[in-house]
């Protein structure tokens, strides 16, 4: 079973975007399988084999989620964070400012899914591997 201290750790390394896909690779060795990140505050939920799951506390103040999504938008800020342009709070900033209200990652699929507030799929991509 892994702990809200073993991802915090994990999430700790993370300097930009470009840093996910070994960030990936850290939960999954954890034994995460799943996980949803809130752009509201940041908090998270992270899930394992047999219904295990955490959920995290607020990682910073709250951001106002734009009511409209803008995909495109959005796609052109990602593509910057994941070139290591950003860092992680200007990336949920962005996130919220186009339309993110937060995001999806299956780690047996490879894939992060991104939605906004109506729970439409603004952008699924493959995870890297590190």
């Amino acid at each position: 079973m892994f702990t809200e201290e073993q991802i915090e750790k994990a999430n700790a390394k993370v300097k930009s975007g470009a840093d996910f896909p070994k960030l990936a690779q850290d939960l999954i060795e954890l034994g995460i399988t799943k996980n949803d990140v809130y752009v509201t505050d940041g908090h998270a939920e992270y899930f394992g084999q047999n219904g295990y799951s955490i959920e995290t506390k607020a990682n910073y103040s709250p951001l106002e989620v734009a009511k409209k999504s803008n995909a495109e938008e959005f796609r052109q800020r990602l593509k910057i964070h994941q070139q290591g342009q950003t860092d992680y709070p200007t990336f949920c900033r962005d996130s919220a400012e186009t339309g993110v209200e937060k995001w999806t990652i299956d780690f047996d699929k490879m894939i992060c899914t991104y939605f906004d507030k109506k729970g439409t799929e603004m952008l699924t991509e493959n995870i890297p591997t590190a």
